[in-house]
């Protein structure tokens, strides 16, 4: 969460000062109950006629606790398969985004860590629960954030065959955000990088690559004398990576960065011939705010919102969180001002007022429901980070309508986060928790490279 500096904050610190157990309302509809299954992460999984499963305990079953539970039952994140059938679906693909915690922003800011033991933050000892956490998972796709020892992180992760990508932020900032994808599934068509700063957006970054997906020996070898049906074409899809500013005050600068962003994203998706695209990253914004809204609907009226309280980190600082509808915000007689300037940082435009971007996004989470004690009442997780001064949810993964979700990891319920006294823990190398998701190419989506 600390992609920012402090210049323009007031009284608000680089770190979220908020503190919220979200049971919460969102704007929309709530989406439909489906059935779902469980399945605890023990080992890496297997792929068994186009379904997944793990090795290891399948239940799903709640112990009540006293105290704390290290490395218990409670604390092992399950997965959740979606209800529909995904037998039919062919390349698939496990996403991770993941902010790890980097090393200097948690030396700076020990108020922070204050109730987690000293070793737990120590780097040596964090990078070695991340990648044992990322190896159970069997992932294709790592995006990273707060990454400021990359080195490190790639002599790991080549040992499990991953090539990487890193963009440092501009500025005094040491860290950034890294891409990493399988060799063996993925080959790097094309990557760039996008400096907010370049914009007038301060130092953040933002990455884009675009993936093909390597063909098997069994599709690749064409028998011409049993078949005459040529090869599939090979799947390319763009995976985007960002790290917006924290700073709640300059929801301006939030907008113009995820702007730019999924400007950059749809550009990419279109020249490669209409791609998919999947994008992950620490957004430093709620799920009940006009950011999320942005993104989910495509549309926003920045007159309808506060800049103060277009991230939602101001708006809700309470356990006591309330929504409004959407009729309610649309009839306020009061549309709020913002001058050229910022305009033009949120919108790109002095005189624009309405944002829109062009990728039909949904969210991974909201894609497979979940159980009511991970998740909001909408759908998305109810704590994807845990600090002394913050717990909520900040971090997405979002795809186009080109695939679909199979299944997600389950975060953790707030209760039992709340037992650890704060991330990281003996369990946990980040002071955020990895979202994973596997997704699925839909057959008669596009597929050409």
């Amino acid at each position: 969460m600390r992609s920012d500096d402090t210049r323009a904050a007031g009284p608000i610190k680089r770190k979220h000062s908020l503190e919220a157990e979200l049971s919460h309302k969102h704007k929309k509809k709530k989406h439909k109950t489906a059935e779902f299954e469980t399945e605890t992460v023990t080992t890496r999984s297997i792929a068994v006629s186009n379904r997944s499963f793990e090795f290891g305990s399948s239940s799903c079953t709640r112990r009540k606790h006293s105290g704390r539970d290290p490395g218990g039952a409670e604390s092992s994140r399950k997965w959740v398969l979606s209800s529909h059938d995904s037998s039919s679906y062919k390349d698939k693909v496990v996403v991770v985004s993941y902010n790890i915690l980097g090393v200097k922003n948690a030396s700076k800011h020990p108020d922070l860590y204050y109730k987690v033991p000293h070793m737990f933050l120590k780097w040596d000892r964090r990078k070695k629960l991340i990648h044992q956490e990322i190896h159970r998972y069997d992932a294709g796709i790592l995006c990273f954030q707060e990454v400021d020892r990359f080195d490190d992180l790639e002599n790991l992760f080549q040992k499990d065959g991953f090539a990487g990508v890193y963009k440092a932020r501009t500025g005094e900032a040491d860290d950034g955000c890294a891409i990493f994808w399988k060799k063996k599934l993925f080959t790097l068509l094309h990557q760039e990088n996008i400096e907010f700063q370049s914009f007038g957006l301060r130092d953040n970054v933002a990455q884009l690559c675009v993936l093909k997906i390597n063909q098997t020996p069994s599709e690749s070898e064409v028998d011409e004398q049993i078949s005459l049906t040529p090869p599939t074409r090979s799947r390319s899809v763009v995976i985007g990576n960002v790290h917006v500013l924290f700073n709640p005050n300059r929801g301006d600068i939030k907008l113009g960065q995820v702007r730019l962003f999924l400007e950059k994203a749809y550009e990419l998706s279109q020249e490669w011939g209409c791609i998919p695209v999947i994008i992950g990253g620490d957004l430093n914004s709620i799920p009940q705010s006009p950011m999320y809204e942005f993104l989910a609907s495509s549309k926003l009226d920045v007159r309808l919102h506060d800049r103060k309280k277009i991230s939602g980190q101001v708006e809700y600082p309470s356990h006591c969180i309330t929504f409004r509808s959407q009729n309610e915000k649309a009839s306020r007689p009061l549309l709020h001002r913002w001058n050229e300037e910022e305009l033009k940082l949120a919108t790109g435009s002095g005189r624009v007022t309405c944002l829109q971007h062009y990728l039909k996004l949904s969210s991974a989470y909201l894609g497979v429901p979940g159980s009511c004690r991970t998740r909001d009442d909408y759908g998305e997780p109810l704590a994807t980070s845990y600090h002394s001064k913050f717990i909520g949810t900040v971090d997405y993964i979002w795809h186009t309508e080109e695939l679909v979700p199979v299944r997600v990891l389950e975060t953790l319920p707030v209760n039992i986060l709340k037992r650890t006294g704060g991330l990281p823990s003996e369990k946990w190398g980040s002071d955020h928790l990895a979202l994973v998701c596997e997704l699925a190419f839909v057959e008669n989506g596009s597929d050409s490279a």
